[in-house]
């Protein structure tokens, strides 16, 4: 059977054998909504806990708001008009608007893929600033949170009189889910904040998983963090497997978020009876897999429906390479993943992006991973602790040939962006 996976902007068809597929895990179906733009006036009119975004606006007299950058596919093009609207019809003028994109510790949105995530108009029209994690000068203690986790938070964010966070809920491999109160922690936050907030005191915790909020150290401190920051409004959307907006959540940070939260687990979680021998799985397609930094993510997605010395088929293009500088250096010159785990616990140890190849780890220590990309030559592949693979039917040969002739093979075309469980 043909099963088509997402892979860059093309997507990529896979013959996988018949008598051997046992399932295809989509996100379940719900109806996308018939008029977004509309669905987001009435969500900054009639929000969730909180007054309407245009009241708000009449007390103050600049307001930042924070996006996402381009690792994340949220409709700003759609979002972002009706909120600047009743931004400036109540008040706030537009040179005291500013977008901030939550960047967290990856490169700065410039330019093209500005244009790209905002629309020519936006960018021309407002100012846009980048949250650069590693300029000290340009954030501002706030104190130690709970776990010994130091506060920095941007400026241009804390100087604000409205502060608005924006973005899209979806299962995450750390938080439980995005949205919320990430567009803060990491989203504007300094390094030295994520140093203990990606630390391994925090991501060891079983519970900061994909899917699990309750008790989870990531989701408490980065909710903690937020409230020390200030947050006046947010506005999540939830989106499904073509990209068409499903729901609308605005409003207060807590409640609003924990809405969305549920109206996107009902959407995404897929269960079945037992783990598979081998997962097929992808990285959800551009633009999450344009770096295998970020096609981590889709091996965690397997995660839990692959069998215990099981094997994973990942697909992602990584047309941009392995990812950061520092990322690259760490994982081309790590040898031994059980040592480079033990060796996060030393506090003198400390290295940008080291916490998706301690979430790598997990997944190697459980199964064994085929790689399929465009972006990475296979030497380099092998260096990444995955086996390089010349097609995701070779994969499949190569995993049959080491489960057994009678494996039971899963795919999930949409990667992290279904949460894939099992009853057994």
């Amino acid at each position: 059977m043909l099963v088509r996976m997402n892979y860059g902007k093309r997507g990529l068809k896979v013959d996988v054998p018949d008598r051997n597929l046992t399932g295809i895990l989509r996100m379940n179906k719900i109806k996308p909504l018939e008029d977004s733009s509309e669905a987001i006036r009435t969500a900054l009119e009639e929000p969730i806990a909180s007054e309407p975004l245009g009241c708000l606006a009449k007390r103050e007299k600049s307001a930042c708001i924070v996006i996402s950058d381009i690792t994340r596919p949220v409709p700003n093009k759609v979002i972002l008009p009706p909120m600047l609207d009743a931004l400036e019809k109540n008040g706030i003028h537009r040179e005291d608007i500013i977008i901030l994109v939550a960047t967290g510790i990856h490169r700065p949105s410039e330019g093209e893929e500005l244009d790209e995530m905002l629309g020519t108009d936006i960018p021309r029209n407002y100012r846009i600033v980048n949250h650069i994690s590693r300029d000290r000068e340009t954030h501002e203690y706030l104190g130690i949170a709970s776990r010994g986790v130091p506060v920095y938070v941007d400026k241009t964010y804390l100087n604000a009189g409205l502060k608005i966070l924006t973005g899209l809920i979806e299962p995450h491999l750390m938080a439980g889910y995005s949205g919320g109160r990430k567009a803060v922690c990491p989203g504007i936050c300094s390094v030295e904040t994520m140093k203990i907030m990606h630390g391994p005191h925090i991501l060891e915790d079983e519970r900061a998983a994909t899917g699990i909020i309750a008790g989870n150290p990531f989701h408490e401190s980065a909710l903690e963090i937020a409230n020390m920051a200030g947050v006046d409004f947010i506005l999540n959307v939830a989106m499904n497997e073509k990209r068409q907006i499903t729901g609308v959540f605005a409003g207060d940070l807590v409640k609003a978020h924990e809405e969305g939260m549920e109206h996107v687990e009902r959407m995404v979680k897929v269960q079945v009876d037992e783990p598979a021998d081998i997962v097929l799985v992808s990285s959800a397609g551009y633009p999450l897999d344009t770096t295998f930094y970020q096609a981590i993510k889709g091996m965690i997605a397997a995660m839990n429906v692959v069998k215990d010395e099981g094997s994973v088929i990942l697909v992602s293009e990584c047309r941009d390479g392995i990812g950061g500088a520092e990322f690259t250096g760490l994982v081309l010159n790590t040898r031994d993943l059980s040592s480079f785990v033990e060796k996060l616990y030393d506090p003198s140890f400390f290295v940008v992006d080291q916490w998706m190849l301690e979430e790598m780890a997990k997944v190697i220590k459980k199964a064994r991973v085929y790689c399929y990309c465009d972006g990475v030559g296979d030497d380099v592949l092998r260096q990444l602790s995955v086996i390089p693979i010349s097609s995701p039917e070779q994969g499949i040969h190569l995993a049959l040939e080491r489960q057994g002739p009678d494996s039971k093979i899963l795919a999930i075309p949409e990667g992290p962006y279904v949460l894939a469980v099992s009853n057994g």
